[in-house]
This record gives structure tokens, C-alpha cells and sequence, in this order.
């Protein structure tokens, strides 16, 4: 029988960690919940969960901060719930490692599907047979998901490889923000559309040597992005 996936679930509001929990475990997942940033900490290096459910507004250590640190150590999938609507808060969630990003109110359903969208994103290219995407100097590979560039590692987040992939598995194809959602993590959302941007920002500032002006993820105006095979 296959492991059950574990959720660890982070918010200072009771209520919404009790209702997601609820919708959580009556999909057969493993629950885990934390109320602050100490906590979350501590009960991710114990528990090792699968996959992070994290409010950024919490009492001692805010959302932000947890993202931080656990990046140093995990690519465990992130997704923060926030009640701010500001879009350079969001962005700042991505930049630091979050994969997806939620603001309240929400549907517990909705999030649920984004965990379990994220999830099955997580698992992808883990296939038995080695597939390795090159153009020039950089080397996409599916099955260790590991990127290098003239040989050097690139760390990239989950978020970061699977757009990377998308494009680089259709060069010269033009991806809308909306085509890039659905392809690299699974769903369409249309409020998570500006967020592929930080994304490429962050793809752009690892594999460019002039992140303004790009070789590999080019910008086609009005419509989106596409891979240039340099």
C-alpha cells in the first residue's frame, strides 16, 4: 500500500487549522498542525511532512521567516495562506521558495486542490529512464531534476524546475502566464497569473548572465514566455 502523505498545517487561527485538517484527513492524508512560527519549525524537523500549509501573520516567527529557513535545508513543497492582498507580498513568498500561494477567505476545497495539485507536481520527471533536455550550456535533467549550466549545479525551487521544463520541452513555443499554470503545476487559476512572473524573474536571475537581457527565458511582449535555444 502506498505511504500516506503528511500536511503540516500552520496558522494562529484555530478554526481554519481544524476545518483544513478536517478536509485534509477525509482525503486520507496525514495531518500535522502547528500555530506559530516556533512550532512550524519544530514540528517540521520532527515530522518531516510532505507538503507545508503555511500562514505568513503568525505570532514570534512569520510565515516569511519559516519559508526562509526551511529552504536552507528541504524543497518540501510550500503553499503560504495569507489574508494580504498586496501582490509584492506574494511575490516575496515565491522568491523565498513558497510554491503557491492562497489569500483568505478561502474554500477548503480550493485548497485542497491545490495540495493536491502541487503534490502530483512534485513527484513529476521521477521517471526509470534517464531524460536529459540541453541547449547550449544548460542542461535540464528529468529524472535526478537537477539543472546545470557549463557544468556548474543550478539550485533551483520545485516551482522554478517545473516552468524550466514546461519551456524547455517546446522551444520557440509561446506559453501564456495561463498555459504556464496549467502546465507546471497542474491547475488554472487566474489570480495566480501575475505570480508566474516572480518565478520567471527568479528562473532569469540563476541561469542569465544579463537577466535583463536574456538568452535562454525570453519575453514576448503581450502575450508571455518562451525558451530561446541559444
Amino acid at each position: 500500500m502506498p505511504t500516506t502523505q503528511k500536511i503540516l498545517v500552520v496558522d494562529d487561527d484555530v478554526d481554519i487549522v481544524r476545518t483544513l485538517r478536517a478536509y485534509l484527513e477525509e482525503s486520507s492524508y496525514a495531518v500535522v498542525t502547528a500555530h506559530d512560527g516556533v512550532e512550524a519549525l519544530q514540528a517540521f524537523k520532527t515530522e518531516k511532512p510532505d507538503l507545508v500549509l503555511l500562514d505568513v501573520m503568525m505570532p514570534q516567527i512569520d510565515g516569511l521567516e519559516v519559508t526562509r529557513t526551511i529552504r536552507q535545508e528541504s524543497d518540501a513543497p510550500i503553499i503560504m495562506l495569507t489574508a494580504r492582498v498586496d501582490e509584492t507580498d506574494k511575490v516575496i513568498g515565491l522568491e523565498l521558495g513558497a510554491d503557491d500561494y492562497i489569500t483568505k477567505p478561502f474554500s477548503p476545497r480550493e485548497v485542497l486542490a491545490r495540495v493536491k495539485a502541487v503534490l502530483r507536481r512534485s513527484k513529476g520527471g521521477q521517471g526509470k529512464v534517464s531524460n536529459v533536455l540541453k541547449a547550449g550550456a544548460l542542461a535540464l535533467d528529468k529524472t535526478s531534476r537537477t539543472v546545470t549550466l557549463a557544468d556548474d549545479n543550478i539550485d533551483l525551487t520545485r516551482s522554478e524546475f517545473n516552468l524550466l521544463q514546461v519551456i524547455m520541452e517546446e522551444p520557440g513555443r509561446v506559453f501564456t502566464r495561463l498555459q504556464l499554470i496549467e502546465s507546471g503545476f497542474g491547475y488554472t487559476y487566474e489570480g495566480f497569473e501575475r505570480t508566474i512572473d516572480a518565478h520567471i524573474k527568479n528562473l532569469r536571475q540563476k541561469l542569465e548572465t544579463d537577466p535583463r537581457n536574456p538568452d535562454y527565458v525570453v519575453t514576448v511582449y503581450g502575450v508571455g514566455y518562451k525558451f530561446n535555444e541559444p
